[in-house]
């Protein structure tokens, strides 16, 4: 694949995780307790060490928590990567999530999503970006902070590492859950500095294919037909996608500041 755009596999929670959400075999509050679900946070992308005695300490630092619990698989007994905080209110766990997303548990970026939000039906419709000529301290927190500002993000960031030192390739990915997210992104964000180097933003090469780019008429008829579609004004507040008017190419159209308190405005 061309300048290593091909997309790599970028999966969202496990199928049937939904499954784990309301009940558990045993626990503390006895068989088949139900959960707040309101309260309740999905943390994807956990790495093998994390425990529920670990998640438990982070995520006490938030709020009053009732509840972790992280699937085991029955047979070899590892957790599949992922697991539940039950809080005390939904405050709390919001909170949890806008402080919690993205840090690094054992240099593994971790996710945490509202539990209550079926986040598999809206993943990957196809709206997966190459971003290149990253810097070395750029990490895949930072790409979620920038990228985020255009659209709700499906999947973690993903940046591709040397296997054996960790160090960044100079590439990553990142998957938006509509063409009008990854199309704000790429408009603004392509040829702008990350870390005093500009970046490349393209549609990402279909994995396994040709050589074909994500983005096609036909992806994108597809993903305006699902009806599990989120509507366009409920994308988070777009900070970069409006630019700054200082940028060419960027804050065309947008109207002038006000000018400062007991002046007079600009004729």
């Amino acid at each position: 694949r061309a300048g290593g755009q091909s997309q790599p596999s970028l999966a969202g929670p496990p199928r049937g995780w939904r499954k784990h959400l309301r009940h558990r075999p045993m626990g503390e509050r006895g068989v088949g307790f139900d959960r707040n679900q309101e309260a309740t946070c999905f943390v994807g992308d956990l790495d093998s060490q994390v425990d529920e005695s670990l998640l438990w300490e982070l995520c006490v630092q938030c709020g009053p928590v009732v509840d972790v619990h992280i699937p085991k698989d029955k047979l070899t007994q590892q957790h599949m990567g992922f697991g539940f905080v039950e809080f005390k209110g939904q405050a709390d766990a919001e909170y949890a999530i806008k402080v919690l997303n993205m840090i690094k548990l054992f240099g593994k970026p971790i996710r945490l999503n509202p539990a209550s939000k079926d986040t598999a039906e809206t993943a990957d419709v196809g709206a997966n970006i190459f971003v290149g000529n990253l810097d070395a301290e750029v990490d895949e927190k930072l790409l979620y902070d920038t990228f985020s500002a255009f659209g709700l993000i499906v999947t973690t960031p993903k940046i591709m590492r040397d296997p054996e030192t960790g160090n960044s390739r100079g590439f990553g990915f990142v998957s938006f859950d509509s063409f009008e997210a990854s199309d704000a992104a790429i408009e603004a964000m392509n040829g702008q500095f990350l870390c005093n180097r500009p970046i490349s933003c393209t549609y990402a090469i279909k994995k396994d294919s040709k050589g074909e780019r994500h983005g096609s008429a036909a992806e994108r008829l597809l993903a305006a037909n699902n009806p599990n579609r989120r509507s366009v004004s409920a994308r988070p507040n777009q900070f970069f996608a409006a630019g700054d008017a200082s940028l060419p190419g960027l804050g065309a159209g947008l109207p002038p500041p006000p000018p400062p308190p007991g002046m007079p405005p600009p004729p």
